[in-house]
C-alpha cells in the first residue's frame, strides 16, 4: 500500500506544473554542492572529456559540456520553438489583439535591463559584450513559482506570463544569433540554409512524418555548428518547419512538442543546471555584486525586468493598443514582472556565450543566481500578500 502511495505522489509531482521548477532548484543546489567540495576537480574533468569521433572529414569529438550547452541545449531551443510557433498559429499570439500585451511588455522586458547592463559597463570592454545577460526570463523557473500559488494566481495571468516568456525567449534567440556567434564560415552556412530551404518543401507539400523533419534538422544542427552561428539555432529553425493546424486535430508540430515537455523539463534542463551552475564560492565573491558587471546584472533582472514590462504593460492599456487579462490588476503585472527577472537558464547559456573569461562567468553567474532568487522570492511574495489582503477583504463581504 505504501509504495502505491509513493508512485502515486511521484506521479503527481511530475506532471504538476511547478515541477520543473522544483527540480531546477534541487540540480542548483547539487551543481553548488560540488563545486564547494573535493568534488569539484573530478566533476570538472568530467566536464572537459572529449566524447564523439572525429576523421578527416567529419569532426564530431568535443568536451561534454560543450555536448550539453550545445546539443542538449538544441533540444530546449527545439521545444521553444515549437511553443512559439504554435502559440503564433493557435495560441496567444494568434491575433493583433491577443499578441499585443506580452509582445509589447515583452519588448521593455528586454530593452530596459539591456539598457541598465550597458549604463554600467559601457566604459568597459572587457565586460560590455554581456548586454545580453539581463534580458532573458526563464520560463520554467518564473511559471513554476507562479503556479506554487495554485487557484491564487488568475489563469489570466499565468497565460500572460506564459506567453510574455515565450516572446521573451524569440528575442533572446534573436539576439543569440546575431550578436553572439562567432567568426562565420559561408560554405557551411549555405548548406544549411539548403537543408533548411528542404524542410519549408516538406511542410509545403504536405509531409508529416516527423522523423523527415528531425534528421534533416540533425544534419542542419551540424553544419550550423561548424558555420560559427551558435548551434543551438536549429533547433528553432527545425522547430518552425514543423506542421501545424489551428483545429483541435493534434498536428506534427503538438506530438513532437508533447513528447519533449517532460524529456526536456525533467532530463536536459537540469543536466543543464548541474553542469553550467558549479559556481565555487570565495572570498570576495559578494563584493563583486558592486562591480559594474555584477550590478549591471542584478539591477538589470530584479529592476529592469519588472519596471520595462510594467511601463510598456500600462503604456500599451492606456493608449487601448491591448488590455489587461480577465481578472487581473496592476498589482498582479508588476508581480509578474518581478517573476520575469528569474533569468537563470536563459540568462546563464548567454553569460558563457558572453565572455572566455572563467572568471567574468562565474561572476556573472552568481549575479544571476542572486538577481533570479531575489526576483523569485519578490515577485512571489508580492502576488501571495495581495492574495491575502484581497481575501481578508471580501471574508465581511462573505459573512453577511
Amino acid at each position: 500500500m505504501a509504495k502505491l502511495i509513493n508512485l502515486k505522489t511521484f506521479k503527481e509531482f511530475f506532471s504538476s506544473s511547478s515541477a520543473g521548477g522544483i527540480l531546477l532548484l534541487i540540480c542548483v543546489a547539487i551543481s553548488l554542492f560540488i563545486a564547494n567540495t573535493n568534488l569539484a576537480e573530478s566533476f570538472e574533468s568530467i566536464l572537459e572529456y572529449k566524447v564523439g569521433f572525429e576523421n578527416d572529414t567529419i569532426q564530431l569529438r568535443y568536451p561534454v559540456l560543450l555536448w550539453i550547452n550545445d546539443g542538449l541545449m538544441a533540444i530546449f531551443f527545439l521545444l521553444v520553438g515549437l511553443e512559439i510557433k504554435r502559440e503564433i498559429v493557435e495560441g496567444e499570439l494568434s491575433s493583433l489583439r491577443q499578441a499585443s500585451l506580452p509582445v509589447l511588455a515583452a519588448i521593455g522586458g528586454v530593452a530596459v535591463p539591456a539598457l541598465i547592463y550597458t549604463f554600467f559597463n559601457n566604459s568597459s570592454p572587457d565586460t560590455i559584450h554581456g548586454w545580453g545577460i539581463p534580458m532573458a526570463t526563464d520560463i520554467a523557473f518564473a511559471l513554476g513559482i507562479l503556479s506554487l500559488l495554485g487557484d491564487k494566481a488568475p489563469t489570466g495571468l499565468k497565460i500572460f506570463l506564459a506567453a510574455l516568456a515565450i516572446v521573451d525567449d524569440l528575442m533572446a534567440i534573436l539576439v543569440i544569433a546575431i550578436f553572439y556567434s562567432s567568426e562565420l564560415h559561408l560554405t557551411y552556412l549555405m548548406y544549411a540554409a539548403a537543408v533548411f530551404a528542404l524542410l519549408l518543401i516538406f511542410n509545403r507539400i504536405g509531409i508529416t512524418n516527423i522523423f523527415f523533419y528531425i534528421i534533416p534538422g540533425i544534419v542542419m544542427w551540424y553544419l550550423i555548428h561548424h558555420s560559427g552561428v551558435h548551434a543551438t539555432i536549429a533547433g528553432v529553425l527545425t522547430a518552425l518547419t514543423l506542421p501545424t493546424t489551428d483545429d483541435d486535430k493534434e498536428s506534427a508540430l503538438e506530438k513532437l512538442e508533447h513528447a519533449l515537455t517532460k524529456p526536456v523539463n525533467f532530463i536536459i534542463m537540469p543536466i543543464f543546471a548541474i553542469a553550467n551552475t558549479n559556481i565555487t564560492f570565495e572570498s570576495g565573491m559578494a563584493e563583486g555584486l558592486a562591480s559594474n558587471l555584477g550590478l549591471g546584472i542584478v539591477l538589470g533582472l530584479f529592476l529592469g525586468k519588472p519596471v520595462g514590462i510594467f511601463l510598456m504593460s500600462y503604456l500599451s492599456v492606456k493608449t487601448k493598443i491591448a488590455e489587461l487579462p480577465v481578472g487581473t490588476n496592476w498589482t498582479h503585472v508588476l508581480g509578474l514582472g518581478l517573476l520575469g527577472g528569474i533569468g537563470f537558464t536563459m540568462s546563464i547559456f548567454i553569460a558563457i556565450l558572453s565572455f572566455k573569461s572563467l572568471d567574468f562567468q562565474a561572476e556573472a553567474k552568481f549575479a544571476v543566481l542572486v538577481a533570479s532568487v531575489l526576483s523569485g522570492v519578490c515577485g512571489f511574495m508580492l502576488l501571495s500578500l495581495y492574495n491575502k489582503k484581497q481575501k481578508k477583504k471580501l471574508e465581511p463581504i462573505s459573512a453577511s
